[in-house]
Protein backbone atom coordinates (compact mmCIF):
# COMPACT_ATOMS: atom_id res chain seq x y z
CA UNK A 1 0.00 0.00 0.00
CA UNK A 2 1.29 3.32 -0.83
CA UNK A 3 2.33 5.79 2.64
CA UNK A 4 1.15 8.38 0.74
CA UNK A 5 -1.93 9.70 -0.58
CA UNK A 6 -1.91 8.38 -4.02
CA UNK A 7 -3.60 8.22 -7.55
CA UNK A 8 -3.58 4.77 -8.49
CA UNK A 9 -4.48 4.02 -12.29
CA UNK A 10 -5.73 0.70 -13.98
CA UNK A 11 -3.76 0.31 -16.72
CA UNK A 12 -5.02 -2.50 -19.64
CA UNK A 13 -2.97 -1.54 -22.46
CA UNK A 14 -6.22 0.05 -24.31
CA UNK A 15 -6.49 3.16 -25.65
CA UNK A 16 -8.42 4.53 -22.84
CA UNK A 17 -6.90 2.85 -20.03
CA UNK A 18 -3.38 5.09 -21.51
CA UNK A 19 -5.49 7.99 -21.61
CA UNK A 20 -6.50 7.07 -18.14
CA UNK A 21 -2.55 6.49 -16.78
CA UNK A 22 -2.15 10.37 -18.71
CA UNK A 23 -4.55 12.29 -16.52
CA UNK A 24 -3.53 10.00 -13.30
CA UNK A 25 -0.35 11.87 -14.17
CA UNK A 26 -1.32 15.13 -14.44
CA UNK A 27 -3.65 14.44 -10.88
CA UNK A 28 -0.65 13.03 -9.36
CA UNK A 29 1.79 15.73 -10.39
CA UNK A 30 -0.65 18.68 -9.47
CA UNK A 31 -1.68 17.17 -6.07
CA UNK A 32 2.09 16.09 -5.37
CA UNK A 33 0.77 12.64 -5.14
CA UNK A 34 1.92 9.05 -5.91
CA UNK A 35 1.48 7.51 -8.98
CA UNK A 36 0.44 3.96 -8.49
CA UNK A 37 -0.26 2.06 -12.15
CA UNK A 38 -1.55 -1.43 -12.12
CA UNK A 39 -2.26 -4.29 -14.45
CA UNK A 40 -4.44 -6.68 -12.73
CA UNK A 41 -4.26 -10.04 -13.65
CA UNK A 42 -5.87 -13.74 -14.11
CA UNK A 43 -4.59 -16.65 -15.96
CA UNK A 44 -6.29 -16.79 -19.24
CA UNK A 45 -8.07 -19.90 -18.11
CA UNK A 46 -9.69 -18.73 -15.24
CA UNK A 47 -8.54 -19.15 -11.48
CA UNK A 48 -10.70 -21.92 -10.89
CA UNK A 49 -9.26 -23.85 -13.68
CA UNK A 50 -5.43 -22.97 -12.86
CA UNK A 51 -5.79 -24.02 -9.21
CA UNK A 52 -7.19 -27.56 -10.02
CA UNK A 53 -4.08 -28.12 -12.23
CA UNK A 54 -1.26 -24.85 -10.70
CA UNK A 55 1.89 -24.69 -13.19
CA UNK A 56 3.98 -22.14 -11.32
CA UNK A 57 5.78 -21.81 -14.78
CA UNK A 58 2.86 -21.01 -16.89
CA UNK A 59 1.61 -18.29 -13.91
CA UNK A 60 5.17 -16.78 -14.53
CA UNK A 61 4.82 -16.60 -18.25
CA UNK A 62 1.43 -14.59 -18.02
CA UNK A 63 2.96 -12.24 -14.55
CA UNK A 64 6.11 -11.06 -17.70
CA UNK A 65 3.17 -11.05 -20.32
CA UNK A 66 0.92 -8.41 -18.14
CA UNK A 67 4.36 -6.69 -16.66
CA UNK A 68 5.63 -6.15 -20.51
CA UNK A 69 2.28 -4.76 -21.16
CA UNK A 70 2.48 -2.21 -18.07
CA UNK A 71 5.46 -1.27 -19.58
CA UNK A 72 4.55 -0.64 -22.93
CA UNK A 73 1.78 1.70 -21.39
CA UNK A 74 4.64 4.19 -20.15
CA UNK A 75 6.34 3.53 -23.12
CA UNK A 76 3.88 5.17 -24.95
CA UNK A 77 2.33 7.76 -22.76
CA UNK A 78 5.76 8.99 -21.46
CA UNK A 79 8.55 7.60 -23.68
CA UNK A 80 9.43 5.87 -19.80
CA UNK A 81 8.91 7.41 -16.71
CA UNK A 82 5.85 9.91 -16.65
CA UNK A 83 8.28 13.38 -15.63
CA UNK A 84 7.89 15.21 -12.45
CA UNK A 85 5.89 12.82 -10.71
CA UNK A 86 6.85 9.94 -8.23
CA UNK A 87 5.40 6.53 -9.87
CA UNK A 88 5.08 2.92 -8.85
CA UNK A 89 4.35 0.08 -11.14
CA UNK A 90 2.38 -2.63 -9.39
CA UNK A 91 1.32 -6.13 -11.52
CA UNK A 92 -1.05 -7.56 -9.19
CA UNK A 93 -3.08 -11.03 -9.42
CA UNK A 94 -6.51 -10.54 -9.04
CA UNK A 95 -9.74 -9.06 -10.48
CA UNK A 96 -8.79 -5.27 -11.21
CA UNK A 97 -11.96 -3.99 -9.25
CA UNK A 98 -10.89 -5.72 -6.39
CA UNK A 99 -7.21 -5.19 -6.69
CA UNK A 100 -8.01 -1.40 -7.52
CA UNK A 101 -10.06 -0.77 -4.73
CA UNK A 102 -7.66 -2.64 -2.13
CA UNK A 103 -4.69 -0.46 -3.05
CA UNK A 104 -7.13 3.34 -3.20
CA UNK A 105 -8.48 2.35 -0.10
CA UNK A 106 -7.86 5.93 1.94
CA UNK A 107 -10.59 8.17 1.44
CA UNK A 108 -7.99 10.84 -0.08
CA UNK A 109 -6.90 8.33 -2.83
CA UNK A 110 -7.67 9.04 -6.35
CA UNK A 111 -8.70 6.05 -8.49
CA UNK A 112 -8.21 6.44 -12.19
CA UNK A 113 -10.10 3.96 -14.73
CA UNK A 114 -10.44 5.00 -18.37
CA UNK A 115 -13.87 4.45 -20.34
CA UNK A 116 -14.53 3.46 -24.12
CA UNK A 117 -16.60 6.20 -25.40
CA UNK A 118 -20.21 5.44 -25.23
CA UNK A 119 -22.57 4.46 -22.27
CA UNK A 120 -22.97 0.69 -23.04
CA UNK A 121 -19.67 0.29 -22.51
CA UNK A 122 -19.58 -0.23 -18.46
CA UNK A 123 -17.57 -3.05 -17.66
CA UNK A 124 -17.49 -5.51 -14.75
CA UNK A 125 -14.44 -3.89 -13.42
CA UNK A 126 -16.61 -0.44 -13.54
CA UNK A 127 -19.20 -1.80 -12.14
CA UNK A 128 -17.15 -3.10 -8.76
CA UNK A 129 -15.03 0.02 -8.35
CA UNK A 130 -18.58 1.70 -8.81
CA UNK A 131 -19.59 0.01 -5.83
CA UNK A 132 -16.89 -0.62 -3.82
CA UNK A 133 -14.47 2.16 -4.12
CA UNK A 134 -13.69 4.23 -0.99
CA UNK A 135 -12.13 7.09 -2.50
CA UNK A 136 -12.67 8.99 -5.38
CA UNK A 137 -13.38 7.66 -8.98
CA UNK A 138 -12.34 9.52 -11.69
CA UNK A 139 -13.15 8.30 -15.15
CA UNK A 140 -11.60 9.34 -18.89
CA UNK A 141 -12.89 8.88 -22.06
CA UNK A 142 -10.96 7.28 -24.59
CA UNK A 143 -10.05 9.30 -27.43
CA UNK A 144 -12.66 9.15 -30.28
CA UNK A 145 -11.37 7.55 -33.95
CA UNK A 146 -12.63 10.17 -36.47
CA UNK A 147 -15.80 8.85 -38.17
CA UNK A 148 -14.11 7.91 -41.27
CA UNK A 149 -10.92 6.29 -39.56
CA UNK A 150 -13.79 4.14 -37.56
CA UNK A 151 -15.58 2.47 -40.71
CA UNK A 152 -12.39 2.13 -42.26
CA UNK A 153 -10.74 -0.16 -39.66
CA UNK A 154 -14.19 -1.91 -39.27
CA UNK A 155 -13.51 -3.58 -42.53
CA UNK A 156 -9.82 -4.25 -41.84
CA UNK A 157 -8.93 -7.48 -41.37
CA UNK A 158 -5.44 -9.41 -40.01
CA UNK A 159 -3.82 -9.17 -43.43
CA UNK A 160 -4.37 -5.10 -43.54
CA UNK A 161 -2.25 -4.89 -40.38
CA UNK A 162 0.49 -7.59 -41.42
CA UNK A 163 1.14 -5.64 -44.64
CA UNK A 164 1.19 -2.51 -42.94
CA UNK A 165 4.24 -3.77 -40.96
CA UNK A 166 6.09 -5.28 -44.45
Amino acid sequence: MPEHEAVVVGVSGSLASLAALRAGAEQARRGGRVLVAVHAWEPPEGEGLYLRHPDPQWARHWWTEARARLDRAFDEVFGGAPPGVVSERRVIRGRPGRVLCELAAHPDDLLVLGARPGRHHVTRTHRYVHTHATCAVLTVPAPPAPKGMRRTLRRMTTEDFALANQ
